[in-house]
């Protein structure tokens, strides 16, 4: 612990000094703090909390050492009174490492020269050089010019109103691990958040909550962060609904992909398709509807739907479910059909689930389904590119990949609670569109369908965060290391997807380039659409 003795508070050059005048063997230290830039009230604060400090835990010193460390008479003023008998060698040479020194009685001339020398000679033992104080603290300005400038910065952006600023500066002051001001911020921006008011407030309100969970480290709590209850099956499974109907976004990943099977299976009389989120099996109606009007026939169709447990939760079963109801629909439509359930994991599956055929012609649909793969940043096994090795491995004639267009990976904190303020803002504009601020549903679709991924990409880490998106040149890459190559897309559903897009709004756009398909809202693309084989 170390002890502070007397404080004469004097300015030298241009700082505040607090000098130490430590005696009978305690260590020598020193307060310095900058008398241009230190706000008044902070220099009384700290100067009384030291003086406190030390006044609570001081030993029993003589009257006069007492009397100055209780203020009752300057350190100045005590060395200017005559004293006797000081050894001046018995001073060490540089107190500020802590060296131990004594005190005798002092032996002082009445020379006033000499005296202030002495007390130059002792203020510099103790606080050290300007240019000591420099290199202690790197060269950078003072700690109250640096807090001024932060403080004046912060001030602006108040005073401008500027929602995102503030909630940049909010992450920023996470990622740097200052929670004194991210708790500033933080309470700054709650009046100004809202779930009901405008797409970037709502987004907000979530983004903020994301950031006071990674604050507290609690962001796999993810309901919890959210202060809102888990919904039931039938709930979580009404919410999922509304958002596929209210945005194209699914479809568009659904379309596009069936159009890349059914061109690349028009000639097959027995087809397999490897579903590796089958979800509700939305997907398969419309391609069951078309393979059924096939000429010559409808071809033999089965379909293994890999599952997780948010779906299953969803629809309150498991994935046999799917399988009964697209039986019925395969039945309906006089198309042979066969169904196979997975209740694994894609991280866990290995090509003995997938129950192959010698025979069939093989596709395999990656929709929105692999970012949730760890990948070598978070497991050393590497699901992400072993899944691919091993689908390469059962020869497909086709491999669909339908994933969002944005880089949350392995990007750093910061970087990564940027792309994601500018990919959601996008999703909760075009929310806007079909859903009115006063839709009953709104607020529970943003808050379970989309917040608990929001929360996730800000607040986790490692094996918890999940949501894992990258960008399509990325995909790729990895594709292409796994021995896979492009395939072309089929144009023939452009025309379906352009005039889906425009039933919306006409500020969704549709863009083919690099041997992909790109769904955007206004110049940000959302989604992306791939085939290999």
């Amino acid at each position: 612990m170390l002890y502070m003795s007397s404080f004469d508070w004097t300015t030298r050059s241009d700082r505040l000094i607090a000098v130490d005048a430590s005696y009978y063997g305690f260590q020598a230290q020193s307060i310095i703090f900058s008398s241009k830039s230190i706000n008044k009230t902070l220099e009384i604060e700290v100067k009384n909390r030291i003086q406190q400090k030390f006044l609570d835990e001081k030993p029993t010193l003589d009257a006069d050492v007492t009397e100055i460390l209780e203020g009752k008479i300057s350190m100045q003023n005590y060395y200017q009174t005559p004293v006797e008998n000081m050894d001046r060698n018995l001073y060490p040479s540089d107190l500020n490492q802590g060296i131990r020194f004594s005190i005798q009685t002092p032996e002082f001339d009445t020379n006033t020269d000499d005296l202030e020398y002495r007390l130059r000679e002792l203020e510099t033992a103790m606080l050290g050089t300007d240019q000591d104080f420099l290199e202690t603290y790197n060269g950078s300005s003072s700690w109250g010019e640096t807090n001024q400038t932060i403080s004046d910065t912060m001030s602006e952006m108040i005073s401008r109103g500027n929602f995102k600023e503030l909630l940049l500066a909010c992450a920023k002051s996470v990622a740097e691990n200052d929670s004194i001001t991210a708790n500033w911020l933080m309470s700054v921006l709650r009046p100004m958040v809202s779930v009901s008011g405008e797409p970037a407030h709502r987004l907000g309100a979530y983004m903020l909550e994301g950031l006071v969970a990674r604050l507290s480290s609690s962001g796999s709590s993810i309901y919890k962060t959210l202060n809102c209850k888990e919904p039931t099956g039938n709930e979580l499974f009404s919410y999922m609904r509304v958002l596929y109907e209210a945005c194209p976004y699914f479809k568009f990943g659904y379309l596009s992909a069936n159009g890349a099977i059914a061109e690349a299976m028009k000639n097959e009389n027995k087809i397999h398709i490897i579903d590796f989120q089958i979800a509700q099996g939305s997907q398969w109606v419309t391609l069951i509807q078309a393979l059924a009007s096939r000429p010559g026939g409808p071809p033999t169709l089965r379909i293994t739907g890999v599952d997780d447990s948010t779906n299953a939760y969803a629809r309150g079963g498991g994935v046999n479910i799917i399988g009964q109801r697209l039986a019925n629909l395969a039945e309906s439509c006089n198309i042979p059909f066969q169904f196979h359930g997975i209740p694994v994991s894609g991280s866990e599956v290995e090509a003995s689930h997938l129950g192959i055929v010698p025979g069939e012609s093989l596709a395999v649909n990656f929709a929105f389904m692999l970012h949730h793969m760890p990948d070598e940043s978070v497991d050393p096994l590497n699901h992400r590119d072993r899944l691919l090795r091993l689908i390469k491995g059962l020869s497909p004639k086709v491999v669909t990949l339908v994933e969002q267009e944005s880089n949350v990976n392995t990007a750093p904190f910061f970087h990564r609670f940027q792309e994601t303020l500018n990919y959601y803002t996008a999703i909760f504009e075009s929310i806007d569109v079909t859903l009115p601020r006063d839709h009953l549903q709104r607020i529970n679709v943003e808050q379970h369908c989309l917040a608990r991924d929001i929360v996730n990409i800000i607040a986790c880490e490692g094996a918890e965060r999940v949501e894992r998106h990258e960008l399509l040149g990325k995909w790729k890459s990895r594709f292409t290391m796994a021995g896979f190559k492009p395939y072309p897309l089929s144009t023939l559903v452009n025309s379906t997807i352009k005039a889906l897009l425009e039933s919306y709004s006409h500020k969704y756009r549709l863009e083919e380039r690099d041997g992909a398909l790109f769904l955007g809202w206004l110049n940000r693309d959302l989604v992306a659409s791939c085939a290999w084989k």
